[in-house]
Formats: C-alpha cells, structure tokens, sequence
C-alpha cells in the first residue's frame, strides 16, 4: 500500500479541471466531433459538460471533500466500474473516486460515451505519470474487488445477479423534480429552463415533473423558458416532441405546448422526452408529503422553498452542476470505497 498525499492529490485534479474548463484545440475538436458518434452529443452539450467537470475540480472543493475521509494508505483494491453513457462524462466522478481512494479502476466504459473518458485519463496521466497504472479499459469485467454499477431498473437486476456477491453499489433509475411556489422571478424560471432542457433532458439531474400549487398559471412559466425554443430543431427532440404530442391529441390528453414542450398533469415522476409532468399541491407541508414519499425515486429537488428533505436541494439552474459531495442516489463513493 502507498501513502495517500493531499496535497499531491489536489494538485494534480485541480491542474485537470483547469484543462477541462479551458479546453485546447484538441480537446476541442473531440468536443466538436462527438456528436459523429452520439447524436445527442451536439457541441453545446458536450462543453457544458467538460466544463462543469472541470469547475468541480477546484483546488478549494478537492481540498474539502478530501479532508473529510480517512485516505492515509491506499488500498489498490480493483473497483469494476459499469459507467452510463446518458450525458457526457456522466461516469467521472465514479472514475475520479476510485482513483483517489488508491484503488485500480476497472473501467467498462459506455459505448454512448467511450472517447471524452478516455482523453480525460489520458490528461490526467500526462500530468501526473503516477495515475499511469491506476485503471483500465475492458471489454468484460473480472477480477475484481468491488463493482459501481449505473443503469435502469431493468438492468440493475441483472448488475445485482452477477455482482451481489462483492461489495456493490448498484445505481436505478432517479429523476429530479422542481418545487414551484409562484413566486418565482422570470430569472429564475429562466434558470430552471437548463434544469429542463440541458443534455436534452436524458440525465437524472434533469427536472422530469413540476411540483405546482393549486391553480397555478403556465403562462409566466412559457414565457420564461422561451429562449430555450432553438431545441426543436435537434432532429432527435424533434421526433420525439411530434411522436408524444401526436399520442396525447390521439388519446385526447389534455396538455399544455408551447411548440417545444409539452406539460401534462401526471402523478407519474418520469416524463417522456421533450415532455414535463406536473402535480397540484394544496400548501407546502404537503409538497413535502409528497416528496417524502418518492425519496428513493429522487436524484435531486429544484426549488427555493424551504424544504426539510433527505434528498439533495439545489437552486434554479443548478441541477447539472454537481458539487464533489453531491453523490448520486445519496450514496457516499468514497466512503464505500475507503471501507473497501
């Protein structure tokens, strides 16, 4: 086992973030080309994504989740590691979790998402050569210690067949939802409008319902979002948003559009793509009833209210901005893997 230095540490990921959050020509033209290979991938998504990847890895918030955790000896275990591919570098901060705990990173990389994981490792071994044997790319995971594993709830059953005799953590489906009171500013409805659309939706940390009080009127909502309007011309959206609206004119669902968003009264938590749920609520104490009973079903809650909740709060326009800590499902990684 290798001593765990912090300082090293922090140095070397803060160097990366500063890279990712000011690409060169190279890591730019991957982000320009991604698309060739996944088509919700657009040049817009993917800098988003490497940028906020690299405003996480700042020196003060490496130095503050570090300090946390007892990291004095590395343990070298082998962590397999099944990463989504629904966003780009969704499976980073799985990655960047077994690398600091001193573990080996079996990585079984998305086929959705291969390319911009690699030349992150890549970067991150050009500047600190001592990450050179810390993980792998494989095509079949074996051998290991301990598996992370994301996918559906389809596929979370398979995951638990094959891994649940080692350690595990065994990610399901989660949407987040936002928390409405009417009070909202047009800037921060606006702000809730990435929430929406950022990523086109596909991510956990995407706002798939609407949780309004009684009577609440859409139309300061559309109003807000308007600027967000250009996501119609993604063919992919597109298809999707004339696909729903034609099942909801066809069953005769009522709905609200906006001629890119299509609103429906729903108790159901997961929404379509190109489509938001919403749900009617009496006064906040039973809001609050409501999001306790989907606790487990919740990656994160978008509101100013004050809320007293087990799940993660953020504000407006937050949500695909993940801080170190903010562990997906509510599962701490690195206090899972410190253990190991």
């Amino acid at each position: 086992m290798s001593k765990f230095n912090i300082t090293d540490t922090v140095n070397t990921f803060s160097a990366l973030g500063k890279h990712l959050a000011t690409p060169n020509a190279q890591l730019m033209d991957i982000i320009e080309t991604e698309r060739q290979y996944n088509a919700w991938f657009t040049p817009e998504s993917v800098l988003n994504a490497v940028k906020a990847t690299g405003e996480m890895l700042n020196k003060a918030d490496l130095e503050k989740w570090l300090g946390k955790y007892n990291l004095t000896q590395s343990s070298n275990k082998k962590v397999g590691l099944v990463l989504a591919g629904n966003i780009p570098l969704v499976g980073f901060h799985d990655v960047l979790c077994v690398l600091v705990t001193g573990n080996h990173a079996l990585i079984k990389a998305s086929s959705q998402d291969s390319r911009l994981i690699k030349y992150v490792l890549n970067k991150l071994v050009e500047i600190d050569n001592s990450y050179t044997d810390s993980f792998s790319f494989v095509e079949r995971l074996e051998s290991f210690d301990a598996i992370i594993a994301t996918g559906s709830n389809n596929t979370s059953r398979y995951f638990e067949y094959y891994f649940g005799k080692v350690p595990n953590i065994i990610r399901k489906n989660r949407n987040s939802i936002a928390l409405l009171t009417g009070n909202e500013t047009a800037e921060e409805l606006a702000a809730l409008g990435h929430d929406i659309f950022d990523y086109y939706g596909l991510g956990c940390r995407n706002v798939s319902k609407l949780l309004v009080p009684e009577g609440y009127v859409f139309n300061f909502f559309f109003e807000s979002i308007e600027h967000f309007a250009a996501i119609i011309h993604h063919h992919k959206y597109n298809n999707n948003y004339d696909y729903n609206k034609s099942i909801y004119l066809v069953n005769r669902d009522e709905h609200l559009d906006n001629g890119f968003l299509l609103l429906k009264q729903d108790e159901r938590l997961t929404s379509p793509l190109s489509c938001l749920h919403y749900e009617t609520y009496t006064d906040l104490q039973s809001a609050q009833k409501k999001l306790q009973e989907q606790t487990d079903s919740l990656q994160c809650i978008v509101t100013t209210a004050p809320l007293q909740t087990q799940n993660q709060v953020v504000n407006f326009g937050q949500s695909q901005h993940p801080q170190l800590w903010d562990y997906a499902d509510g599962i701490d990684t690195m206090e899972f893997l410190s253990n190991l």
